[in-house]
Parts: structure tokens; C-alpha cells; sequence
């Protein structure tokens, strides 16, 4: 009963902006018979335990003590969402022997088993980790688990081309030791285009060119994606003009537009003709039946920001809820990117949060960024607050960007303080000589 009251208590911060799943679990503690009704009433169910996670997601050790706690605390059975979840976490702090400890235990429960979403989220944390020799050797581990299959083997050059291990995603597609998959790789336009973004991710444009004409010459069929991936290419790489043509050979080739094709298309015509004509096109596919979803509406607005029509921008903000389409960090970024006022922001941030619009933490750090280079330390604190009000865990940007607004201001000792708080979780801080020298006078103090 003294954990749950731990947890409950933990867990009221939460209520902010969590969705009612999870303010189950932010009510009163509470004792004896009422207790024990309350928990199982809330039953802790998967997206409960899986929101409940993703809040410790910068802090693996909590989020691994929370997952163990719920299921011996009050008898929650994992499956394999809530198993999947606790591994990306693990992952993302390479405790991959921690995460196989978990596929183990996966493999004892019924209703748990791993499957392919398990393994793309080792292949893909490997592959961050730039263990890409690990991430092979799993994919040669699958037989155990009967997942040794195109899927899987799609998941794994995902997950390198993702993660610019490209080089080693084609050698592996068709180099000379190919593994015999028992499928077809060579004409497989689905790998192809992941090798194309692969190239696009580490922005060596003359080798996406080589590689979109090497796809033509070997007869590879270019579908939606490959001219989707092949369009948001020209548009990064300064020639929006080349994906407004690709658009008209697809009109052409009456290939038909998705609504992520659609948002590239949108870009690239607001970016070489003006915002004007992306709404153009922007209305173009609503007629066409193709629904806009948020990332369409966030370039819009994400236009409209950068050519100063702020006003109409805020009209298309407003008009999102009445289209069946809630704003989401991303659209109050476009916002904040362009603002130049700490009133507004805070104004424009408070409405987000009211809203029920959970920031990603590079919201946060975007925001005690752009304070703390215009000199205010209130507002970088009050957006810190809200951080841990909001039951998120700050990541190194995050403690960085704090810091750093902190010896601005001269208040080293305060900085000091959150630079342990950092080493204490097992996060790298940055070296800063005005910190280094606090330490040694402390020391020289002391003695």
C-alpha cells in the first residue's frame, strides 16, 4: 500500500495534460478496502501503462522501476505493447542487456510474445548506437522467434538508412555476401526507395541523383513513395522547382496523390512560388478527396509564418479544431519560430497547454533557448516548471539550455546544482570552464 501511495503521489503531476487514462492514476492516495477498490477499478490498462512509461522516457532507470511496480504492485499483466515500450526506453540509454532480459521474459508469457515492432525497436536502437554488426546478428537471431522474414529484413535496412548506415544497408541489399532470404530483393522497389531516403538522410544530393537514375536504368517501378521521397529531395536540397515538376509527371503518369505527397507538393510550391500557390494546393486536394491531416495544416501555417502572415496563420490555427484536425506541438513551433515578443510566446505557449497539447521536449529547449539568448531568466524558469509540472523528464538539452540560461546570470551556484542533478542521471554535461573553477574554489575553500 506504501508503493501505490509513492506513485500515486509521483503521479499527480500528470494531470496537466495527460488524457483521463492516465489521471487513473493521480487520485489521493488512499487506505484499506477503498484502496484496494480504487485499483481495481482503474485496472491499469495498456495505454494507461504505456503514456505512464513514455513519461519517464528520459529517465530509464524510473521508467524500468515503474514498469516492474505495476505489474507485481497490482497484479497488471504486461503485454507486448507495454513490453515494446519499455524496451525503446531501455534502448534509447543502451541498456540493451536489459532489453533482452525483457525479450526473455516476453517469450515466457502467452500474451506477450514478441513480434516485428519488437525487433524494429532493437534494430533501430542498435543502429543509433552505431552497433550495426549487433543489429545484423539479431536479425540473425529471429529464426528463434519464427520472425526471420521479409518484414523483419525491410524493418533492419529501415533502420539503417534511418540512422545513415546506408553504405552498410546496400552492401547488405546487394553486395557480394547477400543473405539468402528466400525472397526477392533486387527489383523490390519498397527496398529501393529505402536505400533513396537512406541517401537523402545523409544529404549527399549528387548520390540520391545517381541513385534515381540507377532505379530507372535497372527497371525498378517508381511508385507514390518514390516520387514522394524523390520531390521532399529536391526541396531540401534547394530546388523546389524540380518537385513542383515531378508533381506535374505524376499528374502526368496519373499516379494519385497521398496526403503525404501532397504535403511535399505544398511545400515545394509555397517555397519556389509563394504561399499563395500552396494553397492553391491545399484546397486542390480537399477537392480531390484527399483529406488534409495536421502535418499539412503545419505547413501551411509553417508558410504563412515565414512570409510574416502571422494573422493568417492564427486564422488557420483556429480553423483546425472545426476541420476535425487538433493542433500539436509542431504547429505552435511554427508560431514560436517566428515570434519575437516573451509576452506573446508565453501567451501562445499557455494557450497550448490549456489546450491539452503535450510539448515534445525540443519545444521546450526551442523555447528556453530563444529566452535565454534574449536575456530573460523568468521565463526560461516558468517554461522549466511547466516541464515537470507536466510530468516530462528533461533530457541533456533540456538541462543544458538550463544551465547555460543559469551562468548567464551569474548564478553559477545553482548551475552547479543541476550539472549534478544531470551527472547524477547518468547524463554527459557539457564542459563549462565558469563551472569547472567553481568546483576548484569550493575545494580550495575546504582545505
Amino acid at each position: 500500500m506504501l508503493f501505490l501511495s509513492i506513485y500515486l503521489r509521483r503521479f499527480d503531476r500528470l494531470r496537466i495534460v495527460f488524457p483521463p487514462s492516465v489521471r487513473l492514476l493521480s487520485g489521493q492516495p488512499v487506505s484499506g478496502e477503498k484502496l484496494h477498490h480504487q485499483v481495481d477499478e482503474c485496472s491499469y490498462d495498456q495505454k494507461t501503462v504505456c503514456e505512464a512509461i513514455t513519461c519517464y522516457g528520459n529517465d530509464w532507470q524510473k521508467a524500468l522501476e515503474f514498469f516492474n511496480w505495476v505489474e507485481k504492485e497490482s497484479g497488471f499483466k504486461h503485454t507486448t505493447e507495454t513490453f515494446n515500450r519499455m524496451i525503446d526506453v531501455l534502448g534509447k540509454y543502451f541498456e540493451f542487456d536489459a532489453s533482452w532480459a525483457l525479450v526473455n521474459r516476453m517469450k515466457e508469457c502467452p500474451g506477450s510474445i514478441p513480434n516485428h515492432v519488437t525487433f524494429r525497436i532493437i534494430f533501430k536502437r542498435y543502429v543509433t548506437a552505431h552497433l550495426v554488426q549487433e543489429a545484423l546478428d539479431t536479425y540473425d537471431r529471429l529464426d528463434d522467434f519464427n520472425l526471420r522474414d521479409e518484414t523483419s529484413f525491410i524493418n533492419l535496412v529501415d533502420a539503417l538508412c534511418e540512422h545513415k548506415h546506408v553504405v552498410e544497408a546496400e552492401e547488405l541489399c546487394f553486395g557480394r555476401n547477400v543473405i539468402g532470404n528466400g525472397f526477392r530483393v533486387s527489383g523490390n522497389t519498397k527496398i529501393h526507395n529505402l536505400i533513396l531516403r537512406g541517401w537523402s538522410k545523409l544529404g549527399w544530393w549528387a548520390k540520391c541523383k545517381e541513385y534515381w537514375e540507377k532505379m530507372d536504368s535497372e527497371g525498378v517501378v517508381k511508385d507514390l513513395f518514390s516520387y514522394s521521397i524523390y520531390m521532399d529531395i529536391m526541396c531540401k536540397s534547394g530546388k523546389p522547382w524540380k518537385a513542383v515538376n515531378l508533381y506535374k509527371e505524376m499528374k502526368r503518369k496519373r499516379i494519385k496523390l497521398d496526403v503525404v505527397a501532397y504535403n511535399t507538393v505544398i511545400r515545394a510550391i509555397g517555397a519556389s512560388q509563394g504561399v499563395d500557390f500552396g494553397v492553391r494546393v491545399f484546397r486542390e486536394m480537399k477537392e480531390r478527396g484527399c483529406e488534409p491531416n495536421v502535418a499539412t495544416h503545419n505547413t501551411v501555417i509553417k508558410l504563412l509564418c515565414e512570409e510574416g502572415r502571422v494573422r493568417d496563420a492564427y486564422g488557420m490555427l483556429n480553423e483546425m479544431p472545426k476541420r476535425g484536425c487538433q493542433p500539436d506541438s509542431i504547429t505552435y513551433m511554427c508560431f514560436f519560430a517566428r515570434m519575437e515578443k516573451p509576452g506573446e510566446i508565453l501567451s501562445l505557449f499557455g494557450r497550448m497547454i490549456r489546450s491539452g497539447v503535450r510539448p515534445r521536449m525540443d519545444t521546450y529547449v526551442m523555447l528556453m533557448r530563444k529566452f535565454e539568448r534574449w536575456g530573460f531568466l523568468q521565463p526560461v524558469l516558468h517554461v522549466w516548471k511547466t516541464m515537470k509540472e507536466s510530468g516530462d523528464t528533461p533530457d541533456s538539452a533540456a538541462y543544458n539550455a538550463m544551465i547555460d540560461a543559469l551562468i548567464q546570470k551569474g548564478m553559477l551556484e545553482m548551475a552547479k546544482e543541476y550539472e549534478d542533478e544531470m551527472v547524477e542521471r547518468g547524463l554527459s554535461p557539457r564542459r563549462r570552464p565558469e563551472l569547472v573553477d567553481t568546483s576548484l574554489e569550493e575545494k580550495l575553500v575546504c582545505r
